[in-house]
């Protein structure tokens, strides 16, 4: 069975964790560049997932002519 991908909230919370280590700034060269290039490489997938649920978003707003029209975020309490 083939290893499931963490979703965007653990991959968000694992980001946030390794940011924390290297704010300490008591790790060696190493062990701070093998974090960091961790840290890039969920911050990409992070950014993949919210640009994918960006898009699934507009197909969800779109309107009778297939195009897609960008309405600004409103809160409930907002409205």
């Amino acid at each position: 069975m083939p290893k499931r991908k963490p979703g965007f909230e653990a991959q968000l919370k694992e980001l946030e964790q390794i940011v924390a280590s290297l704010e300490r700034g008591d790790l060696s060269l190493e062990e701070s560049l093998a974090l960091f290039a961790k840290g890039v490489e969920l911050a990409r997938a992070c950014e993949q997932a919210l640009q994918a649920a960006e898009q699934k978003v507009q197909i969800l707003l779109a309107d009778d002519h297939d195009t897609q029209q960008l309405r600004p975020f409103q809160a409930d309490d907002e409205r």
